[in-house]
């Protein structure tokens, strides 16, 4: 969500978008880090499952890598979306192309 919003236009969508997160977080739909991006560098981490089966983005073609970043009860949920109007073009665009590596790496 910070990064769609840091790459989103300054606009009527930006801040639909996080005001929904924000009443998320507010209704209590906040959920937990998913276990495989919890820091795993202490000592007990491996036997809670923290780090267990991260993918580092950066040893992927693209710097990317499908992997699940949201808790599972907000898996899915899209906050941004894009108007086919002004600088949000080129912000749908990016995003359609974020969908698609998402569809064509899916496992």
């Amino acid at each position: 969500v910070t990064i769609e919003l840091c790459l989103s236009a300054k606009s009527n969508s930006a801040y639909k978008a996080l005001d929904a997160a924000i009443d998320d977080v507010r209704n209590g739909k906040i959920g937990d880090i998913p276990d495989h991006l919890k820091d795993a560098h202490y000592k007990g981490a491996s036997v809670l499952g923290h780090g267990k089966g991260y993918q580092y983005p950066h040893d992927y073609p693209n710097g990317w890598v499908f992997q699940q970043y949201l808790p599972n009860e907000l898996a899915g949920v899209k906050y941004y979306s894009p108007k086919e109007n002004g600088e949000e073009k080129y912000y749908a665009k990016v995003y359609e192309r974020l969908e698609q590596l998402k569809q064509r790496n899916k496992f």
